[in-house]
């Protein structure tokens, strides 16, 4: 299933709308490239989200991995962080839907005519700048180079900026190593309203997922210009010199495997990324197998219930 037709299944029973463009068309209203809306301007992150899924060392909720993708995962080993050649690899260009800092986006102007070339989500320690090209220009060919902020060329459809990504390095969907091929590619939407700027991420990949990875954001407008770029990532001896092993577990050696079941009564299918977990219909498959926790007794950021204090 590609991405327009998630998309369009996301929003087939919004009836309302599509009247309302159809009666606005009939009527003879302005083409969508009028209605065009403003995405500049710094946008701090509302703090209603939790996309990071980093927490707990095996948990790949809500991503539909494949059977390829989730081997690889369950290799991979956090340490790996401590190498000096891996401290600045930096994240995939969808990363700033999962962090948890805010974003500035700018757009750069022709000099004559004053339309739009591009506009530019500003950068991050850990994450490259992704320029949206909105003149027009082709992808490259699938053998140039793939970059952290990939390639990316954007249109309007109505208020809603459409851009489409490819030749990005190969990576990770979450810290927690769940990865994603070079020959992955992102749509994503920019819906804004009001103050409120929302981000559908649509993430695809041959490789290791077995359906397109859905992941959304908001953002608030703020009054306080944000910085268009990060601090420096700076490398540092962590216990590992350059050309040591890499750090990485075995198939069926990686210790975390059940934690998310035994902590929190997550199935084990689930926190492993089957993709029939990502539906409604796993509901009652997982209700007669799965137990509640138990009251948390140690390090618990929640107030337990009164009948357990």
């Amino acid at each position: 299933m590609g991405s327009d037709a998630v998309h369009g299944n996301m929003v087939k029973m919004r009836f309302g709308y599509v009247f309302g463009v159809v009666l606005a068309v009939a009527l003879g209203a302005p083409s969508s490239a009028s209605a065009q809306v403003d995405l500049t301007g710094s946008w701090g992150a509302t703090g209603n989200e939790d996309l990071a899924g980093d927490s707990v060392p095996v948990d790949y909720t809500g991503i539909p991995l494949n059977q390829e993708g989730r081997i690889r995962a369950l290799s991979y080993n956090e340490s790996q962080y401590s190498m000096i050649e891996r401290q600045c690899q930096g994240l995939p260009a969808f990363y700033f839907v999962q962090g948890p800092f805010g974003v500035r986006i700018w757009n750069t102007t022709e000099p004559v005519k004053g339309t739009t070339i591009s506009y530019t989500v500003g950068a991050w320690e850990n994450r490259a700048p992704l320029v949206i090209w909105m003149d027009g220009r082709p992808h490259p060919s699938k053998y140039a180079e793939h970059t952290r902020g990939g390639f990316t060329t954007g249109h309007w459809e109505g208020n809603t900026l459409v851009a489409y990504t490819t030749h990005m390095k190969a990576g990770f969907i979450r810290k927690t190593g769940p990865p994603i091929s070079d020959e992955t590619t992102m749509t994503m939407r920019f819906y804004r309203h009001g103050d409120v700027l929302t981000v559908l991420a649509i993430v695809e990949d041959p490789i290791y997922l077995a359906e397109p990875q859905i992941m959304t954001r908001s953002f608030q407008l703020q009054n306080t210009e944000l910085s268009p770029v990060g601090p420096p990532c700076v490398s540092a001896y962590q216990g590992r010199m350059p050309g040591d092993s890499v750090p990485h577990y075995i198939p069926e050696q990686n210790p975390f495997v059940d934690e998310m079941t035994d902590r929190y009564g997550v199935p084990r299918d689930a926190a492993l990324g089957m993709p029939e977990t990502l539906y409604p219909e796993y509901r009652k498959k997982m209700k007669p197998a799965s137990a509640r926790p138990g009251a948390c007794t140690i390090n618990c950021t929640a107030t337990p219930p009164p009948s357990n204090r």
